[in-house]
Order: C-alpha cells, then structure tokens, then sequence
C-alpha cells in the first residue's frame, strides 16, 4: 500500500529526465539551424557570395594557408587570407579578413564561412562580439579579436563557433580549385 509514494517518485524522476533529454534536443537543433537562422549570418551572405568561386578570392588578393583542423576534431577549412586587410584593422562586413572553404574529395573547394579578425577590441559586428585571442597562438600572431561566421554550412557548435564538427581537412591535399 506504501507503493504509491514509491511510484510517484520513480515517475517524477523520469519525467524530469524526460525534460532534461528534450531540452537538450532542442537547444543541439537550436544550434545546428543557427546559421540559417541568424540575421547577421544572412548579411554576411549577401555581402560576400561573390567568394564561392575560390577564384573570386583569389582575385581580390586572398592567398591560402593550410587548411586548420581542430585538436578534438572538426575543422575550420582552408583560410584564404587578405594581408591587406589583416593589417587595416578595419571590420567591414563585406571585405572579411578571412575566407574559408571545405576541402572536397574531388579537389574542389566548397565556401562554408568567413573570419573578422581585428587587432582593435573589443570589436562587434552588428552587435555579435568578437573572441579574443591572445598571443603566443597557433597563427604566429600578436594579440587580435576574431569572428568566425559560418554562413554558408551551418555548425551544430553555433553560428560563431571557431571550429565546425561537420567540416574536415580530410581531403586538404588534394583541393585545387
């Protein structure tokens, strides 16, 4: 007869886990449609589409840098990087200091974000602070604020994550074009 109490804990129990279960659910799809989602993702789109031809980059002086995969897995792609702009400090949406794209198994490059990088800071895009990274650091350079925008490949981690779990430096050496 004492079972009631019993059962009604066990229930609550799992009823909170339940939530708890659905709740992170939602907050990992929550994150993985962030990028379409996102209003400064959209701009950053818009202002930058010219660059899914890698050769778009190129032309406006970007050269490549090896392709940067992160230490617990996913990756950031190979960055075509402005020196131009790197060294102007300026954040301007539509010339980022950093394009990004996926090595593909058939040696093509495919856009999947841009980098904002400023040694001025704390530094803002339409209201999305930037990261900051200190120096010594894996670039070789000093102190700088930067802002990954993945506008083109959407990352479960969020919007202005670094790294991207579902973009891999696997096929690097083969991309070209």
């Amino acid at each position: 007869m004492n079972m009631t109490p019993s059962i009604c804990a066990r229930l609550l129990v799992t009823v909170a886990a339940l939530s708890a279960c659905t709740a992170l659910a939602q907050a990992h799809q929550g994150a993985a449609a962030s990028s379409a989602d996102s209003p400064l993702a959209d701009k950053v789109r818009a202002a930058n589409s010219r660059f899914l031809d890698v050769k778009a980059a190129t032309a406006e002086g970007y050269a490549p840098i090896p392709c940067a995969s992160g230490i617990t897995g996913g990756a950031m792609g190979i960055h075509y990087v402005n020196g131009d702009y790197l060294k102007d400090d300026k954040v301007d949406i539509a010339r980022p200091e950093a394009v990004m794209y996926e090595p593909m198994a058939d040696g093509t490059l495919k856009l999947v974000a841009v980098e904002y990088i400023t040694s001025k800071g704390p530094a803002a895009l339409d209201g999305q602070l930037f990261n900051f990274n200190g120096a010594p650091n894996r670039y070789g350079l000093g102190p700088f604020y930067e802002l990954h925008v993945w506008a083109w490949k959407a990352n479960p981690t969020g919007t202005f994550a670094d790294m991207n779990p579902k973009v891999s430096c696997e096929h690097a050496t083969t991309a070209t074009r």
